[in-house]
């Protein structure tokens, strides 16, 4: 192509750079082609700072609200589910007696569907867009939940809970991105608050089943143990029956309507609109134009962005690109839409170069990375040799594995005189000061001389040093209350790095970007239990497996040090 052609969007043909279309769109839209705040950025990049500066002007509507809230329930589901097979899995084993040895398994399995989630959707949102990912996830997480009350044998609870993981392993990668791309600029620290959906659904959670489970469950034996199963005795023994164990069902049926009722609010109640910056580099300029009006006349007001805008910049970069305008290009409007589909295979790796297109971003791809490895590492070691556990269990804690805390304190409930009901309201006392760890998180948004960088090293820091402090102590009111410090300070540190990592990843890579550091840290947090347990067998009376948790969170400090500063707060394509 000649030099002096560039590309009109209007009917698809070539012109010349001082053809009248060209002249026209450059007079009408001067102030934004000469705009210094663009100098220097791509074509997507622009046309993605005019939504930002359209969304700015608006401020929080109620269009934004209604994101912000429906996202939270995504927080609300991730850590919702993740308690609940903790808490169900012990009344589980009475009915269907299974082996000891494979109590572990549900958990194994809903780690699993969780790893295989975020890696998809991670993905596919970048790929089919975020109104299709925004609504499956959840769909999928309230089918399959409602079916888990539903099967009389572990294999078929096992597949369904995969599945229950694969579309809530999905929820924070999509929801941050979602988030961010309707939100104002100088609204970002909602993306930290988030995380209050966290720890609130580990207490609804943990409310739900203190309400069905004691009441609805197996009796005990005269010495205090629960009835055995009744695929594990002779016809006519007392044993656990379906009908006598029905409050772990309740349970999980209550939840997965309010899986559904997270799906209707985000499907049939209020109307989702594709993200403007998902359609821009699509090149769907037009589609992206007609949602931010609809927004604006969601929220009582009226944009002012206009499909010629985006033409003017389309047609200055064709008319600057002379013999390169042929090579594909995100956010090159109608162009790009129309291009062959050789060209859209070239612009996805494009797209994934994103990711390493140069030393900066390299690093700080590679950096997010070690930061959610080891952020997973730690906390899930930790709630492998949980401090509570000990306090309660004693040299029993290292069977407590994560979720197993609730089996522990059940089992040994006789012998320490805690009943199965108090079980369940120390969980809801435990977990509750994590509102307060997140909401501590979102304000350091707030203060410049911290900040997001410095609330991250801050908290990370206090987060390994509340587990080494626990290594040096042993008394139930100090166990007791480093895992509270240890549940803040992780609360606090994983409600800025959530909201931060889509922060500094463009739209057009942000859900993969997201997605992948969530898939790293979920891949890690299988594996580092295994490791522990190595540990802790080899020493059962040391201190190993905490000094391994704190060290990992300390390497995630670390990791945030060397994080490029300028990344930190920075306009967000």
């Amino acid at each position: 192509m000649d030099q002096d052609k560039n590309y009109d969007v209007k009917d698809g043909s070539y012109e010349t750079a001082n053809s009248p279309v060209h002249e026209q769109s450059a007079g009408l839209y001067a102030d934004i082609l000469n705009d210094p705040e663009l100098e220097g950025l791509t074509l997507y990049e622009k046309k993605a700072l005019l939504v930002n500066r359209e969304l700015n002007s608006h401020g929080m509507g109620k269009y934004q609200w209604w994101i912000f809230f429906l996202c939270g329930f995504g927080y609300f589901l991730d850590l919702m589910w993740a308690q609940a097979f903790g808490l169900v899995a012990t009344p589980l084993e009475n009915e269907l007696g299974f082996p000891a040895d494979q109590y572990g398994n549900i958990f194994s399995a809903f780690s699993a569907g969780l790893t295989a989630g975020a890696f998809v959707w991670g993905v596919l949102v970048d790929i089919i867009g975020r109104q299709y990912a925004f609504n499956l996830t959840c769909l999928i997480s309230s089918v399959f939940g409602l079916c888990l009350g539903a099967p009389s044998n572990y294999d078929g609870i096992l597949v369904l809970t995969a599945f229950v993981g694969f579309g809530v392993g999905g929820n924070i990668p999509i929801d941050t991105t979602i988030c961010l791309e309707f939100i104002p600029q100088n609204r970002r620290f909602l993306l930290a608050l988030l995380s209050i959906f966290q720890p609130l659904g580990v207490v609804v959670t943990s409310g739900i089943c203190y309400g069905f489970i004691p009441k609805y469950s197996c009796g005990l034996l005269p010495d205090g143990t629960s009835l055995p199963s009744c695929n594990l005795v002779a016809a006519g023994t007392a044993c656990c029956t379906k009908a006598s164990n029905m409050g772990w069902r309740y349970s999980l049926f209550t939840l997965g309507g309010v899986t559904l009722a997270a799906f209707l609010l985000r499907f049939v109640v209020f109307r989702f609109q594709e993200s403007p910056k998902f359609l821009l580099y699509r090149g769907r300029d037009a589609d992206a134009v007609k949602v931010l009006h609809n927004i604006a006349k969601f929220n009582g007001q009226k944009s002012d962005i206009t499909l010629e805008m985006f033409n003017a910049l389309t047609e200055d970069y064709a008319s600057m690109q002379g013999h390169g305008s042929d090579s594909p290009v995100l956010g090159a409007g109608e162009k790009q839409a129309k291009s062959s589909f050789s060209s859209k295979l070239k612009l996805e790796f494009v797209r994934y170069k994103m990711l390493f297109a140069d030393f900066t971003i390299a690093r700080l791809t590679i950096l997010v990375w070690i930061t959610y490895v080891f952020d997973y590492w730690g906390f899930s070691v930790a709630g492998m040799f949980n401090p509570y556990c000990r306090a309660i269990c004693g040299d029993s804690a290292h069977d407590c594995e994560g979720s197993f805390l609730p089996k522990i304190l059940i089992t040994k409930g006789h012998e320490i005189n805690v009943s199965v009901g108090e079980t369940y309201r120390n969980y809801i006392i435990i977990y509750t000061p994590g509102i307060v760890g997140v909401l501590l998180g979102a304000c350091m948004y707030a203060i410049p001389i911290i900040g997001r960088k410095w609330g991250m090293i801050i908290s990370s820091a206090l987060m390994g040093a509340s587990l080494f402090l626990f290594a040096a102590v042993n008394s139930e009111a100090s166990n007791i209350g480093f895992n509270m410090m240890e549940y803040f300070f992780q609360s606090m540190f994983n409600a800025i790095l959530y909201g931060w990592t889509p922060e500094v990843f463009p739209a057009p890579i942000r859900g993969t970007a997201c997605g992948l550091a969530s898939f790293w840290g979920r891949i890690f947090g299988i594996v580092s239990p295994i490791i522990a347990a190595y540990v802790l067998a080899a020493n059962p009376a040391g201190n190993g497996v905490l000094y391994l948790a704190g060290g990992a969170v300390f390497i995630c400090t670390i990791a945030i040090l060397l994080m490029p500063t300028n990344r930190m707060g920075a306009q967000s394509y």
